[in-house]
């Protein structure tokens, strides 16, 4: 057979890509290629800042624990777990992403400021909320800042005391592993009194089994629907979540 086509068939037109290179001549274009690259690099970090820098960690490692606790295997779903502790973190930090937006991006795009000066904008109400959240423990920081003191003692004057004053004096660098620290220890902390009541049911379980002879019987079969039924009667999910919010909001 013979396929014919008609001029009324046109082919798709693809727009024509081109890549070029040059040698920056001034200053200001090297300058720009360096700002250019530290913010693909930033955009990569993305998720990383989001994960360790906020919330978001102590919300799904209890999150972790409680699913664990429940001695549930597959409800609810890891995704669907992690899709709450976002949509907390994001009701928990509004205020401070609010704040980056309107002193730091805002002025930014309207090229009112520099890179640089937002860049410090930026950082300072990420700094402030980090620093609160360890106000009550600062083991973690002190420890870091011991570190970090041995690492840039000046070798001339050994007697000069390089320890911060105050909290704008704190390098970003080592507040940010401080805090992670931190928030691992709340969380574990948090995790171990969820599991508390939920063992107490367990040993029940597992003391009736035994003086019935059935030891065959696996005890988490029988405890979990006992362990949903107080989890549920109790609100479990309202008050795990109120709980939260008020562990970060203070």
């Amino acid at each position: 057979g013979n396929t014919e086509m008609t001029r009324n068939i046109t082919g798709v037109d693809f727009p024509n890509i081109s890549f070029s290179a040059t040698s920056p001549r001034t200053g200001n274009q090297v300058a720009f290629s360096v700002q250019l690259l530290l913010m693909l690099t930033l955009l990569t970090l993305a998720p990383s800042i989001f994960i360790l820098m906020t919330c978001f960690l102590r919300f799904s490692i209890v999150l972790d624990f409680i699913k664990r606790a429940l001695s549930l295997q597959q409800v609810p779903p890891t995704a669907v777990l992690n899709g709450i502790a976002i949509f907390m973190t994001l009701f928990c930090m509004w205020p401070t992403f609010r704040t980056i937006y309107d002193d730091a991006f805002k002025p930014l795009s309207d090229d009112e400021i520099t890179l640089q000066e937002a860049y410090t904008k930026a950082e300072a109400p990420i700094r402030l909320f980090m620093a609160k959240q360890m106000n009550g423990d600062t083991s973690s920081l002190r420890t870091f800042l011991k570190i970090y003191n041995k690492m840039v003692a000046d070798r001339d004057n050994p007697g000069v005391d390089n320890r911060p004053r105050d909290l704008s004096e704190i390098p970003t660098f080592v507040l940010v592993p401080a805090y992670i620290l931190h928030e691992l220890t709340v969380a574990f902390k948090i995790g171990v009194l969820l599991y508390i009541p939920f063992i107490v049911i367990d040993m029940v379980v597992s003391s009736i089994l035994m003086s019935m002879g059935m030891m065959m019987l696996p005890p988490v079969q029988i405890s979990m629907p006992f362990k949903l039924m107080l989890f549920v009667l109790v609100d479990g999910w309202n008050l795990l979540t109120q709980q939260l919010f008020l562990s970060v909001i203070k």
